[in-house]
C-alpha cells in the first residue's frame, strides 16, 4: 500500500502536469488572437464566417436588436449566439473578442476529457489524453476561430465527461449531478450546432443499455479487470431527466414561439437544402472521408482508436459505459458525415476529442474473457469502414498529392480493397480475434511513441504557421472602419466577414437564404464588398448575381487578404459611381 507522502507527491505531481497542460493549451490558443487562420495544412477554416455566424450577437452588442436583417444564424446556433453576445457585452464587438468564445470552449474540453478519462482510466490516461488534445494543431485552430464547432465540441466532451463520472462514482446524489449535466450538455450541442444530433442518439442508446444491463446482471459473467469494478446506480434516470428538462427550456423559450424560423435553419437549409440521397451521393462522401487531413495528422491515435473500437464491440458487456458512448460517438458520428456531409472539414473537428479518448482509454489493462453472442460477426462488420478510414488516412501521405487527380482514387480503391480483406479474416478468424481483443492493451512503448509522434507533429506545424502568421483580415477590417461611418450597409458575404473592427452594417446574402430575395433591389447599401482575387466574386455566385446588377459600379479600394494559400485581395466596390445619391433603374 502506497505511504501517505507517496500519495501526496503522486497527488501532487498530477496536479502540476494538469495545470501545465492547461498553460500550454491557454498559451497555444491565446497567442496572436487576431492573426489569419492558416491556409495551409488542410485545417478548413473560412474566415469570412466568423463574422456572418456571429452576426446576431454582433447586432445585439452595437445596436440593441438581435435581428436586423434575414440572415439570422440565432435560430440554429442559439448557444453559441448567446456567448458571443455575452463577449461582446463584456469586452466589446472584436475579432479577439469573438474568438474567445471557441478559445474557451476548447480549454473546457481538454478539462472535461482528463476528467473523464481520469474517472474511467486513471491519471496517466487523462494526462496523456489532456496533453494530445490541447497541443492537437487541428483541434487548436478551430478553437481560435469563432465558428461553432468548438462550442459544440465542448459541449459534446462535457456530457461525455458527466456520463463517465456519472457511472464510476457510488453515490447516488453524484449519479444524478453528473447524470442530469450529460443530459443538458448533449442538448446544447444540438443547439450550437445540430449537427450534434447523432450525439443525443449515441447518449440515449447507450443509456439504454446501461439500465438493460443493470436490469439484467444474471447476463454479466465475471471476467476480469473491468469486470470487478463497483457497478454504479444506472444514471439512465438523470440522463432522461436531464435532456427532457434541456428540451423544454429550448422549446419554451426558441423552438415554439419562432417555430417557423427554427423549422426554415435547422430543416430546410441545413438538410434539404444541400445534401442529396442517391447512390452515388452516399459513395462520394464515403470517398470524402479521406480527402481531409484532420485523420492523417493523428493517425496513431486513430489507429489505436480503432482497435479500441473493436476491442470494445466484442466485449461489451463488461466495457466501461463511458467508452461504449465513445465508440458509439466515432461511429454514429461517421454515419452521420454519410448520411448528410463529409466534404467540409469542419465536420471532422468533432472527432478528435473521441478519438484521444479511445486511445487514451486503451492504455488501460483489459483482461476480458467474456464475448456476447454475434459479437465476432459485428467486430468484422466495423472493422471494414476502421480499415479504410485507418489505411486511407495513412495512404493518402504516400500518393495523395492532389484531391482531384487519379491518386485520390487510388486511395479510395485500395482503402476499400484493403477494408474488405481485413473484414473477411476477422470474420474467419472471429473466436480467436475476440479473445485477442479482450486481452489486447496498448504497450507502454506504443503509447510513448504514439504521444510523441502525435504531439511532435502538431507542434511543429503550429511552429510553421506561427512563423509565417498574418493579420491581413484584422487589418483590412480596421480600414473599412476607417473608410466608411458606423451604420453604412454593406453588400456581401464578405462584409459580415470583415465587419468585426468596425460598425458597418452588413448585409448578408446566402443561397437561396439570407437577404437572397432582395439581392438585386438593394439599392439602399451603396457598396459592395467582395474578393478579387483568386477571383471575381470568389465567395459565390450569389455575389456575382449582384455584381452584375450594376455594372457601372467603381472599385473605391483594394486590400490583402488571407483565405487561399495563393494570394487573396478584397476590394470595396460603389454600386453608384455617378453620385452619391442611388441612381434611377432603367425601366
Amino acid at each position: 500500500m502506497m505511504s501517505t507522502s507517496r500519495l501526496w507527491r503522486a497527488s501532487s505531481v498530477g496536479w502540476g502536469l494538469t495545470l501545465f497542460i492547461v498553460l500550454v493549451a491557454i498559451g497555444l490558443r491565446g497567442a496572436w488572437l487576431t492573426a489569419d487562420p492558416p491556409t495551409v495544412g488542410e485545417v478548413g477554416i473560412v474566415w469570412h464566417d466568423e463574422g456572418a455566424w456571429t452576426h446576431n450577437a454582433r447586432n445585439q452588442a452595437l445596436v440593441g436588436a438581435w435581428r436586423t436583417d434575414a440572415w439570422n444564424p440565432i435560430f440554429i446556433a442559439p448557444v453559441f449566439t448567446g456567448l458571443e453576445y455575452l463577449s461582446f457585452a463584456a469586452f466589446g464587438v472584436g475579432t479577439w473578442q469573438a474568438r474567445i468564445v471557441p478559445a474557451a470552449s476548447g480549454l473546457l474540453a481538454i478539462i472535461a476529457l482528463m476528467a473523464g478519462l481520469w474517472a474511467i482510466s486513471g491519471r496517466r490516461a487523462a494526462l496523456l489524453g489532456g496533453l494530445l488534445l490541447a497541443t492537437s494543431y487541428t483541434f487548436v485552430m478551430w478553437n481560435r476561430a469563432a465558428l461553432m464547432e468548438s462550442t459544440m465540441t465542448a459541449c459534446i466532451v462535457v456530457s461525455w465527461a458527466a456520463y463517465a463520472l456519472a457511472t464510476t462514482t457510488q453515490e447516488r446524489s453524484s449519479v444524478w449531478r453528473w447524470g442530469v449535466l450529460a443530459g443538458a450538455a448533449a442538448v446544447a450541442a444540438f443547439f450550437t450546432k445540430a449537427a450534434a444530433a447523432f450525439f443525443i442518439a449515441a447518449l440515449v442508446l447507450e443509456a439504454a443499455t446501461s439500465w438493460w444491463f443493470a436490469r439484467h446482471p444474471a447476463g454479466l459473467k465475471p471476467g476480469g479487470s473491468e469486470d470487478h469494478l463497483p457497478i454504479s446506480p444506472s444514471p439512465h434516470l438523470p440522463i432522461f431527466v436531464g435532456l427532457c428538462a434541456a428540451t423544454a427550456v429550448a422549446l419554451a423559450m426558441l423552438v415554439i414561439p419562432y417555430w417557423t424560423e427554427f423549422q426554415f435553419y435547422n430543416w430546410e437549409m441545413t438538410v434539404t437544402r444541400k445534401p442529396t440521397y442517391g447512390l452515388e451521393d452516399f459513395q462520394n462522401r464515403i470517398s470524402y472521408l479521406l480527402r481531409h487531413g484532420a485523420f492523417t495528422r493523428m493517425w496513431p491515435l486513430l489507429a489505436a482508436a480503432a482497435v479500441g473500437v473493436l476491442a470494445a464491440i466484442s466485449h461489451w458487456t463488461t466495457t466501461r459505459p463511458a467508452t461504449r458512448l465513445a465508440v458509439l460517438w466515432l461511429l454514429l458520428g461517421l454515419l452521420e458525415l454519410v448520411v448528410h456531409d463529409s466534404g467540409n472539414e469542419r465536420r471532422y473537428v468533432m472527432f478528435v476529442p473521441a478519438v484521444i479518448a479511445l486511445a487514451a482509454s486503451a492504455m488501460h489493462r483489459r483482461d476480458a474473457t467474456t464475448t456476447w453472442n454475434g459479437a465476432g460477426v459485428l467486430v468484422a462488420v466495423v472493422a471494414i469502414p476502421l480499415t479504410y478510414l485507418v489505411a486511407g488516412s495513412l495512404l493518402r501521405l504516400v500518393w495523395l498529392t492532389d484531391i482531384e487527380a487519379n491518386n485520390y482514387r487510388l486511395t479510395v480503391r485500395v482503402s476499400a480493397a484493403l477494408a474488405l480483406v481485413v473484414g473477411a479474416a476477422i470474420w474467419w478468424s472471429r473466436v480467436r480475434v475476440s479473445a485477442w481483443l479482450g486481452r489486447w492493451r496498448l504497450p507502454a512503448a506504443a503509447a510513448i511513441v504514439m504521444v510523441v509522434v502525435t504531439v511532435g507533429t502538431d507542434l511543429t506545424l503550429y511552429a510553421q504557421w506561427a512563423r509565417s502568421r498574418t493579420f491581413l483580415n484584422y487589418e483590412a477590417s480596421r480600414l473599412i472602419g476607417t473608410l466608411l461611418p458606423p451604420g453604412t450597409l454593406v453588400h456581401g458575404k464578405l462584409a459580415n466577414g470583415l465587419s468585426l473592427e468596425n460598425q458597418i452594417a452588413p448585409i448578408f446574402v446566402g443561397q437561396g437564404f439570407g437577404n437572397y430575395a432582395d439581392r438585386l433591389v438593394r439599392d439602399d447599401a451603396r457598396y459592395i464588398l467582395t474578393y478579387t482575387l483568386p477571383e471575381s466574386g470568389y465567395e459565390g455566385e450569389v455575389i456575382l448575381d449582384v455584381l452584375r446588377q450594376y455594372p457601372q459600379r467603381r472599385v473605391v479600394t483594394e486590400f490583402d487578404v488571407q483565405e487561399t494559400p495563393g494570394p487573396d485581395r478584397a476590394a470595396l466596390i460603389m454600386k453608384f459611381p455617378d453620385g452619391p445619391e442611388p441612381r434611377a433603374r432603367d425601366k
